[in-house]
């Protein structure tokens, strides 16, 4: 079982009385230093249900941030991102105080002014593409081959945009109307490299035995033109499947959420407020799903 100190331990909220909070999500805290710059901070939050939960899991922040510096720099020269550094001893000197409180789980990143779409790429049919599949042979307005099973290969990985929600679940749109939102000539450009993205970053992660089922990202406009932005293929973002006990027909194991999810199946929760904690032993296996993706992804074992 995990001790009650390492659940003590997690990060659920930040507080940097000096700083503008510019923006609070469901995970992460993100914080304005000037005009140009922000503090992205990965906290131990995790939400099922579209409710953040009273429970956090031990190192979940870690890992996103970790993973997404991975993936960063994996992908430096398909597309620019955002970040500056994750380096602590580079940040302003008034954050320094709070070294050990962000090391890990923080980035310093250019400020960009963010396209108001979520960009995702599925190369296996699950979860809302699956029932849509279902009721109409098609997503997003793209017509798939009859007869597929649930989690299923697709012939090509898809790009099915969605549009951002500040609450409950993103909807997914057709290109058409993501051409209407964005333009033509944006809307294009970001098909185009999300689907490099998640070509290049799924043939790496099935040669490391994980199965990126889909993702989303997200992309700003800086100085560098457009920019990768937020986390990057986590699991959070991403339905990571291991390789090894991938079956079609039927949904996966994953390494995600699909302990604490299980368990509030378990108990029956309505999924209205409020949400419950979570048992130290659910919140353990949940974090060593977080940091098995972690080490299999990277090779190396996460220094917490």
């Amino acid at each position: 079982m995990m001790n009650s100190d390492l659940l003590d331990s997690v990060l659920l909220q930040t507080d940097f009385p000096q700083l503008e909070l510019y923006a609070s999500g469901k995970v992460r805290d993100v914080y304005r230093l000037d005009d140009d710059r922000l503090l992205f901070v990965a906290t131990d939050r995790i939400s099922a249900f579209d409710y953040v939960l009273a429970t956090g899991i031990p190192h979940k922040g870690k890992v996103l941030t970790q993973i997404s510096l991975f993936w960063f720099d994996f992908l430096r020269d398909v597309v620019p991102n955002h970040l500056i550094t994750a380096d602590v001893e580079r940040y302003p000197a008034s954050l320094l105080k709070h070294a050990d409180q962000l090391r890990g789980r923080s980035m310093l990143v250019t400020r960009a002014d963010m396209v108001p779409v979520e960009c995702v790429v599925r190369g296996y049919i699950s979860g809302s593409a699956w029932k849509e599949y279902k009721a109409t042979g098609a997503v997003c307005g793209i017509r798939l081959p009859a007869g597929l099973k649930e989690s299923d290969r697709l012939p090509e990985p898809i790009f099915t945009p969605a549009t951002k929600a500040t609450s409950g679940h993103d909807e997914n749109i057709q290109f058409a109307e993501m051409t209407r939102i964005v333009g033509p000539e944006l809307s294009n450009q970001l098909r185009d490299v999300s689907l490099n993205i998640y070509t290049k970053a799924a043939e790496y992660a099935r040669q490391k035995g994980i199965i990126i089922a889909d993702t989303k990202f997200e992309f700003g406009r800086t100085a560098k033109g457009l920019t990768l932005a937020d986390e990057v293929l986590t699991p959070d973002s991403s339905r990571f499947w291991p390789a090894d006990k991938y079956q079609s027909g039927r949904a996966q194991s994953s390494f995600d959420k699909q302990y604490v999810r299980d368990y509030l199946e378990e108990i029956r929760w309505n999924k209205q407020p409020p949400a419950p904690s979570l048992p130290a032993e659910v919140a353990r296996r949940t974090s060593e799903k977080y940091l098995e993706a972690y080490r299999q992804l990277t090779g190396r074992d996460l220094d917490v």
